[in-house]
Formats: C-alpha cells, structure tokens, sequence
C-alpha cells in the first residue's frame, strides 16, 4: 500500500508542465542543427557568420598585454555597466558619430556581445501585449526574444524589385512598401526593430527609408532598436546612416553594437548599447539581474582597440577603413564564383553575407515525398552533404507566415580567408562541370 501511495505521488509530481509558458514553440533553433551538419560534413563552411581569419594584431596584442601585464586587478569584477576605459572611448567615439555629447556613465552600457545587448532591450522595454513590428528578413533571434518578453511581432517584409536590364540583383533593390510599413503601426505598437546593415540580406537602409521609419516613430510615439552590428562593413562607397543622428530619435532609440564584428573578434563577445539614459536605465535593471558583468580583459582590450581607431579615424590605415575593403573584395570573388556556376547572387551593399537564388538547381535535388521541409532547407541539407559546401536557407530569417514565399534562396558568409573561398570555387567549378556532363 506504501508503495502504491509512493508510486501515485512520483506520477502526481510528474504530470505538471516544467517549462515557463514563455518558451513555448521557440525552442528550435536554426543555428543548433546547421552548425552540426556543417561540422560533420562540410569541406568548406560558409554558413555561421564569423571569420576564419585573424583578429587585427593590435587587439590580440592588448589581450595579450592585459593578460599579463601586471595589472592583476584586470582579472577581477570591473564595473557592472562597462568597464570605465571602454565605455569612456565608446563615448568619444559616438560623439564624434552622432554629432552629441554623450556621458559614458550613463548612454553607454557593455554587455555579452550585441545578442545580450538585444535581450536586454526586449526584456527591459517590451510588455506583455505589446506589439513589435520586425523587418523581413530578420536575424533570426528577434521573434523568439520578443515573445518571451510577451510581446507579439508583427512582420513588414522588404520587397524585392528585380532590375530590369538583366543585370545582377543588389541588396538596394530590396524595400520597405511605405503604405504597408505605415498599416503596421498602432496604439499597441511599442517598439520596431531596424537592422542596417541588414543581415542577411546586406541591405545598406538609405537616408529615405531611414527618413520613412523615423517619421513613423515619432508620429506613433514608438521606440527604435537599432542593431548596428555591421556599422564599419559597407562596400561601394556607401555610407552607413544611424537612424538616431535624424530628428526627433535620439530620444527613442538604442543603438547595438558589437566588438565582435567590429574588430573580427567574435568569441569575445563584447558588445554594447548606445542611447538615452531614459531607455538605458532599465536596460540596466535587466543586465544587473542577468548576467550582471562581461568579462574585464576583453573590455580592456577592445578599449585599447578603439583608442587606436579614435587616433586614426578616417585615416587609411585605420583598421575601420581597410576591413571594409578586403571584404568587399571577398564579397566579390564569391559573387563571380556564384554566377559562374548559375546561383543568381544579390549583391550586399554591407555585412559578411550575400543571399543567391538557387531556382536553377531543382533538379539537382531529389524530392522528398511527403515533406514539409522547404526548399532551400532541402537543397541546403543536400548541398553539404553531397558537395561539402555549407550554407544556410533564407527562410531561416522569416516567419512562419511568410516562409513558404522565400525558400529559393541560400545566405553565404564570405568574411573568409583567401583559400577557403577558393576552396568553395573549386566545389562550385566541378559542379558546374558535373551538371553540363550529365
């Protein structure tokens, strides 16, 4: 009878729910599953955005010189909010790029890479109910952190415009519909989330779309997270624009950035958020009950990284000025292997990425009888085990809504080393000759 009772009370316990409601239906993750499929078949992996060449010897070297340097209160806590070398030079150096004073004690704070920053954002301003109107495509980690702030997305796609004439597609032919961004906007809307340059599309937003947000902002009185991450990486003479430097934003805005993708260091996870003390203060309260700290050494590095580029600003040998060249390089040897082999690229005017349409190479792809999986999640499965090459499906970085109407797209990373682009010529170049012998 002991025993029956024992075995009801275990059965009883057991029967409850243990997971928080909030992480209902947002536990896949595209990121888990494909960067196990690059690591046991790929050859060349081009699908995870995040160099495979060194971080600039300036910054190794002042990792190196904190680690050891004598001063041994580096390995201790430093201040909660940013160590104070790092967020007095970011202060500086965003003044310099807003064209405002800013007090490094309280428009700046460090956080675990700008993936912390954005979780602070949304925990800190986004209430059950209220609705955040997200850019399609998006970085894939928007939607889940907005629900479980309990917050309801709302998606606004960018449209593309093939150009007539034939040409290549670029990243700019890619837009907002004012009239269908502008019915997005509500009493319930809080808080739009904009990403330029944008990833994964490498959409450089133009001083008029970023007018059309901002003046859509202001007149609903809805807050901006402006993820900047890519700031420095634009190509083509482009100029990247800051949302918070236009009228009337400055108050409504934070600013993300990331050392990680600044300084091609992206282990370290540093990252930060720029903006007023009214939105910062309660980005604060969230980061002194989560993470609390980031780590001192890294701080103390990318300060000392940044006072070298505050020195050298806009000279040629700032580090700012060269990475944004070498890749646009990389960017265009891979855009030339792509066409070369019938995968149409859209050209990024920014970031690590470039998106291809693989609408060419159905037949190549053996169809899968009663499935629901995509396309592009089909072809990118495929291509990394039978070619070895590694990317990720576009419409990762959609909806659930909105899917089905982008699966004929890949997304590349090319901030890669010289060989490991030719690598992936190489696949593409016997592919091709495959297909035109078979």
């Amino acid at each position: 009878k002991a025993s029956n009772s024992l075995s009801f009370s275990l059965q009883a316990k057991m029967s409850r729910p243990v997971q928080a409601r909030r992480l209902e239906g947002i536990d896949k993750n595209i990121w888990v599953e494909f960067v196990k499929l690059a690591a046991t078949y790929s050859k060349v992996n081009l699908g995870q955005g995040f160099p495979d060449f060194p971080a600039p010897d300036f910054l190794t070297e002042a990792f190196t010189r904190a680690l050891g340097g004598g001063n041994h209160m580096l390995h201790q806590y430093t201040r909660a909010f940013g160590h104070p070398p790092l967020v007095k030079v970011l202060a500086q150096f965003f003044e310099k790029l807003l064209g405002r004073d800013l007090d490094p004690m309280t428009n700046v704070m460090v956080t675990v890479g700008a993936y912390q920053a954005l979780f602070c954002c949304f925990q800190a301003l986004v209430d059950e109910g209220d609705e955040v109107i997200i850019i399609e495509p998006f970085f894939d980690c928007y939607e889940p952190m907005v629900k479980m702030a309990g917050g309801t997305p709302v998606f606004v796609p960018l449209r593309p415009n093939p150009p007539k004439d034939g040409k290549l597609m670029s990243s700019a032919d890619w837009q907002l519909d004012p009239a269908e961004l502008a019915s997005k906007f509500s009493e319930r809307t809080k808080v739009i989330v904009l990403n330029s340059p944008n990833n994964p599309l490498g959409k450089v937003f133009s001083r008029g779309e970023l007018g059309l947000i901002a003046e859509l902002c202001v007149k609903h009185d809805v807050l901006c997270i402006s993820d900047e991450v890519y700031e420095w990486l634009v190509y083509d003479g482009k100029q990247h624009i800051r949302i918070a430097s236009l009228e009337g934003m400055w108050d409504r805005t934070v600013i993300i950035g990331s050392a990680g993708k600044t300084f091609s260091a992206t282990g370290w996870k540093v990252g930060w958020v720029v903006g007023p003390n009214r939105l910062l203060q309660h980005l604060r309260t969230v980061h002194q009950n989560s993470v609390y700290h980031c780590a001192t050494i890294a701080q103390e590095a990318v300060a000392q990284g940044f006072q070298r580029e505050l020195m050298l600003y806009g000279k040629p040998e700032s580090y700012f000025v060269q990475l944004p060249k070498e890749l646009q390089q990389k960017r265009d040897w891979l855009v030339q292997s792509l066409d070369g082999v019938g995968m149409k690229p859209i050209i990024p005017e920014g970031t690590y990425f470039l998106v291809a349409d693989i609408s060419q190479f159905k037949s190549d792809v053996p169809d899968v009888p009663n499935s629901d999986e995509p396309y592009d999640y089909r072809f990118a499965k495929w291509m990394v085990k039978n070619k070895g090459l590694a990317a990720i499906p576009l419409s990762a970085f959609y909806s659930e809504a909105h899917k089905s109407n982008y699966t004929n797209f890949i997304r590349f990373c090319f901030a890669k080393e010289e060989a490991t682009l030719k690598a992936a010529n190489d696949i593409l170049q016997k592919w091709k000759q495959e297909k035109t012998s078979s």
